[in-house]
């Protein structure tokens, strides 16, 4: 059964968003992708109305069966880490309300799942979402190939059936064992 994923880059002027689905033998295919923006010099309340009605919006109208957002961790920023969690809030009440799963990946986790490597930077997580999507032009801005990766390490993070025989890609071995080196530990 192929899965529909919407993936959410959270950011308060630039807010990824990305739908895929991914069949059983774990081939991703692009359904959207779209950043929804603020301007900076917006009220706060007026920002945070924008970004949630465009997630409403995308949610209805893509009809996700799961949801991935990147999991908000401290950096030196606190204003851009404010920002960036007051958007997730927002983005997880939408997705609760519709009774969504819900998955919170960290950014190294999205890494390595997409290129098999933890600290990768932005141009290779872009140039693997494009390989592993078939696009022939890179997702950009960066906030939109990033919520592309979200919802593909989500998709493969779930159980799925036997693989119909394709091959795994190498991103997708490094995954698997990666899995199951953290089951053994």
């Amino acid at each position: 059964m192929t899965l529909r994923v919407l993936g959410v880059d959270p950011g308060l002027t630039r807010c990824g968003v990305g739908v895929v689905e991914v069949r059983p033998d774990r081939t991703a295919t692009l359904v959207h992708v779209e950043v929804l923006r603020t301007p900076a010099d917006q009220a706060l309340e007026l920002r945070l109305l924008t970004i949630g009605r465009g997630l409403a919006r995308l949610l209805d109208e893509h009809r996700p069966q799961a949801f991935a957002l990147e999991r908000v961790f401290a950096q030196q920023n606190m204003p851009s880490v404010m920002g960036v969690a007051q958007i997730s809030g927002i983005a997880l009440h939408l997705a609760a309300e519709r009774s969504l799963p819900i998955g919170l990946h960290t950014p190294s986790e999205v890494k390595a799942a997409v290129t098999g490597y933890g600290n990768a930077d932005k141009r290779q997580v872009t140039a693997m979402v494009a390989r592993l999507l078939g696009l022939t032009e890179l997702p950009k801005p960066a906030d939109a190939a990033d919520a592309l990766a979200i919802a593909i390490c989500h998709a493969w993070r779930q159980p799925q059936p036997a693989a119909s025989g394709a091959p795994l890609t190498p991103a997708q071995r490094a995954w698997r064992a990666a899995e199951a080196g953290s089951r053994r530990r």
